[in-house]
């Protein structure tokens, strides 16, 4: 159905979005994406784009064009998208005994192997609201916070 040429781009952009895109981010939110994954993900989605639109590589269409074309997001964005959707309401917990709060801040103490360790997903989380200018305060209003996040 992807690359049929009998339905409309916009019906295969919608098949796309909602099977095939939300099939390669299913758990995103909770993902601690390293940059080998991201770039990985960024590929799939390019051959899957340029395969969609039925361009041959020859062509030389830059992704972007195809992607503004068909009206997709980047999937990093999406992705970046969905983590602070979900961070926005779990990070504001009034509840001291809220079991993903505590396993949100919990630290394991062990001797760590030599060289950088991977970074965890509140890290990743933080570097995500520090990229879009967010605050802690700006996800207690929930509506508020779900607004940012899709306009930008």
């Amino acid at each position: 159905m992807l690359t049929n040429k009998d339905a409309s781009l916009i019906v295969t952009v919608r098949l796309y979005s909602s099977c095939m895109q939300s099939s390669m981010l299913h758990g995103g939110e909770t993902w601690s994406l390293g940059k080998e994954n991201g770039v990985a993900l960024l590929r799939a989605e390019t051959r899957m784009v340029i395969w969609m639109c039925g361009i041959k590589l020859q062509d030389r269409v830059p992704s972007k064009g195809l992607r503004e074309r068909l009206g997709l997001g980047d999937i990093i964005l999406v992705l970046q998208q969905n983590r602070l959707r979900w961070y926005g309401p779990k990070n504001m917990s009034k509840e001291d005994n809220d079991s993903v709060k505590k396993c949100m801040e919990y630290e394991v103490e062990d001797v760590r192997p030599v060289g950088r360790r991977k970074k965890t997903w509140t890290e990743i989380v933080q570097k995500d609201s520090q990229a879009r200018k967010f605050n802690r305060e700006d996800a207690v209003d929930r509506n508020r916070w779900r607004k940012q996040i899709r306009d930008d």
